[in-house]
């Protein structure tokens, strides 16, 4: 489980985007709440912030002529075994918090973009943020 950096998402390859798309549904749904030490993180905050994580990942996907089901563009939407979000869950994105005005979640700085970047080198995936996004 992780959360890949924000600025990473365009130039992920074809399989981690994939995969980013089905963790951001599976925390959305069952898995809101459900501690694992890559994404503790994401549970300080109001579900709406990871509705606008996922936001970011699916553009891309369109983008790269991907689909996926046009009910996860809904805010509420938690997925076919989850109760939707009411709006006191969902809560508000507090752009005023440190770093919103680059990433979504202030967790989202260079060490972490460091650490993404070296973990994906692990996995023999080496990212070139200099060069064009793929396709």
């Amino acid at each position: 489980m992780r959360l890949w950096h924000e600025t990473l998402i365009p130039y992920l390859p074809r399989q981690q985007l994939l995969g980013q798309h089905r963790e951001c549904c599976a925390l959305r749904g069952k898995g809101w709440g459900k501690g694992h030490s890559t994404v503790n993180y994401v549970f300080k905050y109001s579900p709406y912030y990871l509705y606008l994580y996922h936001m970011k990942v699916m553009e891309e996907m369109r983008n790269r002529g991907y689909n996926c089901d046009p009910l996860w563009y809904d805010m509420f939407y938690r997925g076919k075994q989850c109760n939707p979000y009411s709006n006191d869950q969902l809560g508000v994105f507090n752009s005023s918090a440190p770093g919103s005005e680059l990433t979504i979640y202030p967790e989202h700085e260079q060490t972490y973009l460091d650490e993404c970047l070296s973990n994906l080198k692990d996995k023999g995936i080496q990212l070139n943020l200099n060069k064009t996004k793929t396709p």
